[in-house]
């Protein structure tokens, strides 16, 4: 008897190619949709529509049952109230990370398995090994799209029963697949923005949430250069958006760029030109999450990733007593930011993730 997976569809191409090729694999293959966010967008559309619409045609093609769950509740508990905390607290979060560890393999996996499921699968870009009951997150083949980064926060419970169906496939070959089997999603552009929420305007959706305040913009010898709509709207190395051109004998030096948020006294530093402020040779990491196992040295050297889709950086990490680690940098890193995640690398394997709270300069 074939083993059932469930996978999580999305109404994207990436899932809907995940779940053809598992049938092809001979797997029971159930789709469960996701709703996870009950509002429509300043359209006054409703994506979950039309992305569950995609969902149908494409299991209806593939002869695949389907089913949809509302996790709005546990999203907006879980993850939404974190995301509004760290902005309200000055920094910038990482919805993505936490949305997966807390939605994509917490209720989702329970639902799976309510529903009959042996594994899981998500059209994720990433490897999973398993070597002597250890579970290993990996990268995928396709460099330019491995989502490790996002799945740093997972437990060796929520890896044990997962298959990534596209690990060994790159971009343009899912593409092809899915224009091959005549798939509905096969031109659908890939989604970006607040992960479950979509593409907004991120102004005037924060905005609705939380209240802003405006104030003063300075450059670093304190002198004020124009005036910000809210310290929530900046993350540091930001350029665009700070609408200071036409600076009377300062815009020689280059753009202008966020520099440092002073969240007590609601202002907003800036500098134009020489870059060298934003660079930081260490940061403080907490939460660390380790894939598969704490490591038994406190001090080793790795590679580092502190955003998505930068190139593995080296890096040298002391884990503290207190379960912190401090990670040193072997080139000065620009715009290490509060909030975002740092995430380790041991050759394919992911080592784990944990969030920034401060860097040192």
């Amino acid at each position: 008897m074939s083993k059932t997976v469930v996978i999580g569809m999305s109404g994207g191409v990436d899932s809907s190619v995940a779940a053809l090729l598992l049938k092809q694999q001979g797997y029971r293959v159930i789709g469960l949709f996701m709703q996870n966010w009950d509002e429509t967008d300043e359209n006054g559309r409703c994506t979950a529509e039309d992305d569950f619409a995609d969902v149908r045609r494409v299991c209806a093609l593939l002869d695949v049952p389907y089913y949809t769950v509302n996790f709005a509740k546990e999203y907006m508990e879980r993850v939404f109230s974190y995301f509004l905390a760290e902005y309200k607290a000055g920094r910038t979060p990482n919805p993505d990370v936490l949305c997966n560890r807390e939605i994509k393999f917490g209720p989702f996996l329970e639902e799976a398995k309510r529903l009959g499921a042996d594994f899981i699968a998500t059209g994720h870009y990433c490897k999973i090994a398993h070597e002597n009951g250890k579970h290993y997150l990996q990268k995928a083949k396709d460099q330019n799209k491995d989502q490790t980064y996002f799945l740093n926060q997972l437990s060796q419970k929520q890896l044990e029963h997962v298959l990534f169906p596209l690990q060994d496939m790159e971009k343009p070959e899912i593409r092809k697949i899915a224009l091959e089997y005549n798939l509905a999603t096969a031109k659908k552009k890939d989604s970006t923005g607040i992960c479950f929420i979509g593409e907004r305007n991120f102004r005037k959706f924060l905005s609705s949430y939380l209240p802003a305040t405006k104030g003063k913009i300075l450059d670093l010898s304190g002198k004020q250069v124009g005036e910000h709509l809210g310290l929530m709207y900046y993350t540091l190395g930001q350029r665009r958006g700070l609408d200071l051109g036409g600076i009377k004998g300062e815009d020689e030096g280059g753009r202008w760029f966020v520099v440092k948020k002073d969240l007590a006294n609601n202002i907003l530093y800036v500098s134009h030109g020489d870059e060298t402020q934003l660079y930081s040779k260490s940061c403080l990491v907490s939460g660390f999450n380790w894939i598969p196992d704490t490591p038994e040295q406190t001090d080793f050297t790795c590679k580092a990733k502190f955003r998505y889709r930068q190139p593995d950086q080296d890096v040298q990490v002391h884990v503290n007593a207190d379960g912190t680690l401090k990670i040193d940098f072997a080139e000065p890193q620009r715009a290490v930011t509060e909030g975002q995640y740092a995430v380790l690398y041991q050759g394919e394997n992911c080592l784990g993730g944990g969030v920034i709270e401060s860097a040192e300069y």
